[in-house]
């Protein structure tokens, strides 16, 4: 039955004379808002600055904090041997410790229960001034109130020989309720500022000390700053009137909010012009506008009684049509589905590449006449199984514009098959927690290699910084090797949570020989502290395999130090390790024999065991993740006793086909 035509719609009365000049207006209003923004930026820099001064100064005191309650912690570990006269290996070396020029104390010296000096180390030298004048050591107040007190006092900080400021700490010594003495603590200001302020900290700030009648006496630099930016808190221990003054250098000058300001006058330009233009487009489109209101408005009325879902998409897939009982189904509204393109917001994320099959199916024309089912979401999140029938789209002269599609709700159809599911999904949810505490396991146990190495670089830098032989080139290598751990423990971190997020491994070409010599490095500090002699036999020319690197080290790492375990026991001239790999059978072989005293039988059937462990200090996780890793990579992890004595370990790894 035909329809009557709708009458056709009223023009539209043109706008006003000033209906125009709106937006001229507002380009004005914009520059003005701008200039406030400008003005709030620079407002809100500077607030920022303060603040992360302020931030920076807490850091600072909380850093000096620590070391003070660190160096007090070391006196009362050394004042009831230096009082008793025993000054044996391991007090001198705490002694040495405490005079380290980090920890700002350049003596200490003990005291006797009635104030006697008893020692000091260093020693007093005939023409040194020591105390608040010459000859009065130690600050007699501060004694006596940390003897009644019972715990450290700070003195007064007073002045010495080449203007340099010095304060005491009183630590009184106690066994049993009775009082052995006291350990003196003299730190020099001068070098407490310049050794615990960093490098980074002084070049943005300088770090002063100021007395109590606001005197500078001491500063980590000589160079004033230029900006006025400055915080000063009181210096906590020791106290006194002592406070710590923290001065920002001036930065550097900030070119973007300039740019912006001498950019806004082009902008203004091109507004102007883009509202010319847009004003052209509105007229065209108004007349456009109102020659197709009626057709649509006849569409919608037919369109809106239906209570199937109608879709219309062209030919790209992109949604041109939606009608109400559609916007009810899904919960989207009509104005946020029209223009969309794959993939939909109603498409449920479980079921993406199914219904992305099944677009495809229908784009290509390959959709059968019965429909097709598929798993559609609402905007609250619920799912709902769908039938979808598809009709190809015609217009007015014939061509192949698009897809018209009905959407019929099934759901009731399949609530048993809904149940089971969700059901299944919630066996998988139990079942990825327990991987993520296995996971925690393994990143807990994997860090501590790299965390090992670190600490044992560090050692060693220590060590030979201490000696006073170690070159600027050694240390820049040794700092290297640290950072270079520091990052491998970040890929390990990265890695165990791509892992509980399912993620796969980063396979690659890797060269097997290569990977060993990394991890031999790593180890190496730790088996000269050991006494462990490391062969390594790596064979030449052996082809690449695909495996994640960061893994197949762990492997070598964890195999290498289980064998210094192993031969602890070992006599030192015996502590001998043999690396060696070779290609076997399509196979790549590793292989770590040692000459500990081997596996005993009821150790060895339970020693891929998750946690089960032979050592004090150990996690059980170490030959579990080994062998999980070799399984991943389609290789195998094993033992055997080594004739010689100790035991070989094996790990292999395929060879790719060519």
């Amino acid at each position: 039955m035909p329809h009557t035509a709708l009458p056709p719609p009223s023009p539209t009365p043109p706008p006003p004379s000033w209906y125009w000049s709106l937006p001229y207006a507002a380009v004005a209003l914009f520059i003005a808002a701008m200039a406030a923004l400008l003005w709030l930026i620079h407002r809100e820099d500077a607030e920022e600055q303060r603040a992360t001064l302020i931030t920076d100064v807490l850091w600072m005191e909380q850093n000096f904090s620590f070391q003070f309650e660190r160096n007090n912690a070391l006196l009362v570990q050394l004042g009831p041997e230096l009082l008793a006269g025993s000054i044996g290996t391991t007090t001198q070396a705490r002694l040495k410790r405490a005079l380290d020029p980090e920890s700002g104390i350049v003596r200490v010296l003990w005291l006797d229960a009635d104030g006697k000096v008893k020692g000091a180390t260093p020693p007093f030298t005939n023409n040194e001034m020591v105390g608040e004048t010459a000859g009065t050591f130690p600050s007699a107040a501060a004694l006596r109130l940390a003897s009644s007190l019972g715990r450290p006092v700070y003195s007064d900080a007073y002045a010495v020989l080449e203007n340099q400021t010095q304060f005491e700490v009183h630590q009184p010594i106690f066994d049993g309720g009775r009082q052995l003495g006291t350990v003196v603590g003299v730190y020099s200001l001068n070098a407490l500022i310049a050794r615990q302020v960093p490098w980074w900290f002084s070049e943005r700030y300088r770090v002063s000390v100021t007395n109590n009648l606001g005197v500078e006496i001491a500063a980590k630099s000589k160079v004033s700053p230029l900006a006025t930016l400055a915080y000063e808190i009181p210096f906590e221990p020791p106290g006194h009137g002592l406070n710590l003054v923290i001065t920002a250098y001036k930065s550097e000058v900030r070119w973007i909010p300039l740019l912006l300001m001498g950019s806004l006058g082009v902008l203004a330009a091109a507004i102007v012009w883009s509202l010319w233009q847009l004003r052209r487009h509105m007229q065209r489109r108004q007349a456009a506008e109102q020659a197709l209101s009626s057709e649509h408005a006849f569409r919608k009325a037919m369109e809106d009684s239906l209570k199937t879902g109608m879709r219309a998409r062209d030919l790209n897939g992109r949604i041109t049509y939606v009608n109400p009982a559609f916007c009810r189904m899904v919960g989207w509204s009509a104005e946020e589905l029209v223009g969309m393109q794959p993939p939909m917001p109603y498409w449920a994320p479980e079921a993406i590449e199914h219904t992305s099959g099944v677009h495809q199916q229908i784009l290509g024309g390959n959709a059968p006449a019965q429909g097709l089912e598929v798993r559609l979401m609402r905007k609250n999140g619920e799912r709902f199984d769908a039938l979808l029938i598809e009709a190809p789209l015609i217009d007015d002269q014939g061509r192949h514009i698009g897809w018209m599609g009905s959407v019929v709700d099934v759901t009731e159809q399949k609530r048993a098959q809904e149940l089971a599911r969700q059901q299944q999904e919630r066996l998988q949810a139990t079942a990825r927690l327990v991987t993520m505490g296995e996971m925690a396991s393994t990143l807990a146990h994997e860090l501590n290699q790299p965390l090992a190495a670190i600490s044992s670089y560090n050692t060693g830098c220590l060590n030979m910084i201490e000696h006073g032989d170690l070159s600027q080139t050694e240390l820049t290598g040794v700092l290297q090797k640290i950072g270079k751990q520091a990052q491998r423990a970040a890929q390990i971190i990265r890695r165990v949570h791509a892992f509980v997020r399912r993620s796969e491994p980063k396979f690659e070409t890797v060269d097997l020989n290569s990977v060993i010599r990394e991890a031999v490095g790593l180890v190496e500090p730790d088996a000269a502290r050991r006494s462990v002699g490391i062969d390594v036999d790596l064979a030449d020319g052996l082809p690449p395999v695909l495996a994640d690197p960061v893994m197949i080290e762990q492997v070598a790492i964890n195999l290498i130090r289980n064998g210094m375990d192993a031969m602890a026991d070992t006599p030192r001239r015996e502590r001998r390790l043999h690396l060696a790999t070779r290609a076997e059978d399509g196979m790549l072989v590793f292989s770590v024999t040692d000459r500990g005293r081997g596996i005993d039988p009821e150790v060895a059937e339970k020693l891929f065991a998750p946690f089960f462990t032979t050592k004090e200090e150990g996690m059980g996780m170490g030959l579990n993740i080994c062998r999980s890793i070799a399984e991943l990579h389609r290789g195998r992890l094993s033992f055997e006793p080594n004739p010689d004595g100790g035991t070989i370990f094996r790990f292999t790894l395929p060879v790719p086909h060519p």
